[in-house]
């Protein structure tokens, strides 16, 4: 049998188990090259990771029982919860957001535009990060907003925009509060809030962080390819090694990532992209900690051969 990315399992059962005497799966594991040459793409998947996939593409329908777990897989996944809490979060802050803004100096009217705009979900969503990462937003956007006036047709746009250039300025990093990250990558929201909401939040939080947790952990114990892209855990400080494993699990199982790649290709919009830096800041410091940890252990077999 011909095995290629798109063979369903239950084509590959059929064709393994017919044969009298034996069964082989030939695994394509690279496009066709038309130069019949050494692809100039050398990260293609291994033969085990496109057996791997295949295991995962269903032909068939699925029966109930399948139906209802993978309904549960979806609905106990960060995408979906991580819009839950980014829902509750945009209903218990925006009254808060509301006098903030008047206390920037925008007119009624102004604020009443801002409100009703389209672009004040991701306007709102910005406070949110801002906040999440430790930056003062009661005093930023003020002086965001006064420094150069408004004139433009989408204050809400223009707003977040210049909170997004406000917390990138350097003096700002330098003068903010520890991040408040939940599985080290969605910002949480804080602040005053009704308690029913501020709970709700919570148990979203729990939930999200048990679930990044539980991806790492199973990617650690299963040595899964893109853990072993990262390098094995150090046993000095192995605590903040996994938590920015747990931050890669987070960023994966957010955005539908299953490549060898830990963070996978391009981000699609802003949001990603700033949760790809983050989840890029993860990768650095676990990658480095294992390069350290390599190194420790070939200097230690140099030094035991007398080298």
């Amino acid at each position: 049998m011909v095995v290629t990315e798109s063979t369903t399992r239950e084509n590959l059962y059929v064709e393994m188990t017919r044969g009298r005497d034996h069964n082989h799966a030939y695994v394509i594991t690279g496009d066709a090259d038309d130069n019949h040459g050494t692809p100039d793409d050398q990260d293609v998947p291994t033969a085990r990771e496109v057996l791997t996939g295949v295991l995962a593409n269903v032909g068939a329908e699925l029966s109930a029982t399948q139906t209802i777990e993978a309904e549960q897989e979806a609905w106990g996944g960060i995408r979906q919860l991580a819009a839950e809490l980014e829902t509750l979060a945009a209903a218990a802050q925006r009254d808060r957001w509301a006098r903030l803004l008047a206390r920037c100096g925008l007119t009624e009217a102004q604020r009443d535009d801002v409100l009703a705009s389209d672009a004040y979900g991701a306007f709102a969503a910005e406070l949110r990060r801002a906040e999440g990462n430790g930056h003062d937003v009661d005093r930023i956007l003020p002086v965001a907003v006064n420094r150069y006036g408004l004139g433009a047709d989408d204050v809400a746009a223009v707003l977040r925009h210049r909170l997004r250039l406000a917390t990138s300025d350097a003096g700002s990093r330098r003068s903010r509060r520890p991040a408040r990250l939940i599985a080290g990558l969605i910002p949480e929201p804080i602040g005053p809030m009704a308690a029913d909401i501020r709970k709700a939040i919570d148990e979203r939080k729990v939930l999200i962080e048990q679930r990044a947790k539980t991806l790492a952990e199973t990617g650690i114990k299963r040595r899964e390819s893109w853990i072993q892209r990262i390098g094995d855990a150090p046993a000095v400080d192995r605590i903040h090694w996994l938590r920015s494993v747990i931050a890669i699990a987070a960023y994966r199982d957010r955005y539908g990532i299953t490549s060898r790649d830990p963070l996978g290709g391009q981000p699609v919009d802003d949001n990603q992209r700033l949760d790809r830096a983050r989840a890029e800041a993860a990768l650095r410091r676990a990658t480095e900690a294992s390069t350290r940890l390599a190194s420790q252990e070939l200097g230690q077999g140099r030094r035991g051969l007398g080298i």
